[in-house]
């Protein structure tokens, strides 16, 4: 029994002594990385295999309760579609200890081409994902704390905290303070931040991808290409909706037909889609996707003209909370 406390306790000292060594390695990278991710017009989207993803996951969890959207993105998924989650106002944060990651280092064209830059925790700055990064941050641990140094440990342990650092230094750079904190924290509050109307939390203007039903399938896909939600609200003259194209219409209308862009988008799209009213509570309108499987959610007033459009991720960021019933 003694021997077994002594390995619990040799644990706990070398993953303490993992993340004291990170002190050590803070840099102007860091203050850069913090740059990037203040001054982005969108969010923090990080992404991660395995163990690294289950960090990447409860990192997402705290930049969104400190005021810094995020969410999380799993790399083999976005090299089959939810890449077109990702835009240039966003900023990727990458985790891999060794960098050579083949799941992460494939998207790091394609990150490129989308001109978003990319920050990674990793524990080899010569790495690939190193080496193609805007700022590579320095997570490395002298040894894991497995016996048989093969099980991520000491140094998935040092990969978090350095996530935390990076959160409590942009909090404290946005200035955000405990009121702040109990309207977002997703932990004893949760009734609170589901209380909010979805007036507070919707998109509206420019940002609502909207396309004309008599008009050529073809803009409407690329509304969805330009505003990144992965759907556009069919809408009259008036601007009353009437239906909605999501990437699901698009790929049946692509079994059916085979060439789609001849079509116009009230041939393809959902008519009626289900939506809700400004005053409805972000509860409400996660209810029903959760209910009815949908990520995009219009918002509408009573004679069904589009005020708004809520996606799924944007409110809460992908993990954060279960729905409830």
């Amino acid at each position: 029994m003694s021997k077994l406390l002594d390995l619990a306790r040799e644990v706990l000292t070398i993953e303490a002594e993992g993340i004291a060594a990170l002190i050590k390695k803070l840099d102007a990278g860091f203050l850069k990385a913090l740059d990037l991710i203040y001054r982005a017009k969108g969010r923090v989207i990080v992404t991660g295999v395995g163990k690294s993803g289950i960090v990447g996951r409860k990192l997402v969890a705290t930049f969104n309760s400190t005021g810094t959207p995020a969410l999380f993105l799993h790399p083999v998924e976005a090299m089959h579609g939810d890449l077109g989650m990702v835009s240039p106002d966003d900023v990727v944060l990458a985790l891999s200890n060794s960098g050579e990651t083949k799941e992460l280092t494939i998207l790091l064209p394609s990150l490129k081409r989308l001109e978003t830059p990319v920050i990674a925790f990793t524990g080899r700055l010569q790495s690939t994902l190193a080496r193609h990064s805007q700022v590579a941050i320095d997570t490395g641990v002298p040894r894991e704390a497995c016996p048989l140094g093969l099980a991520p440990t000491a140094s998935t342990t040092a990969m978090l905290a350095m996530g935390d650092a990076l959160a409590v230094a942009l909090l404290t750079k946005r200035g955000f303070k405990a009121t702040d904190f109990r309207r977002f924290h997703p932990g004893g509050t949760l009734g609170e931040r589901l209380s909010l109307a979805i007036s507070e939390v919707m998109l509206t203007g420019e940002r609502i991808p909207l396309s004309r039903p008599e008009h050529p399938l073809e803009e409407a896909i690329q509304e969805m290409d330009q505003k990144k939600l992965g759907a556009s609200l069919v809408v009259d003259r008036q601007g009353v909706l009437k239906g909605i194209i999501t990437d699901g219409d698009l790929r049946r209308a692509l079994k059916k037909w085979g060439n789609i862009l001849e079509k116009r988008a009230k041939e393809v799209m959902t008519p009626n889609p289900r939506a809700v009213g400004p005053g409805a509570r972000a509860s409400q309108a996660l209810e029903l996707m959760e209910h009815h499987a949908i990520t995009v959610l219009p918002v509408v007033d009573e004679a069904r003209r589009v005020l708004g459009i809520v996606h799924l991720h944007d409110l809460l960021g992908r993990g954060e909370f279960k729905f409830t019933g």
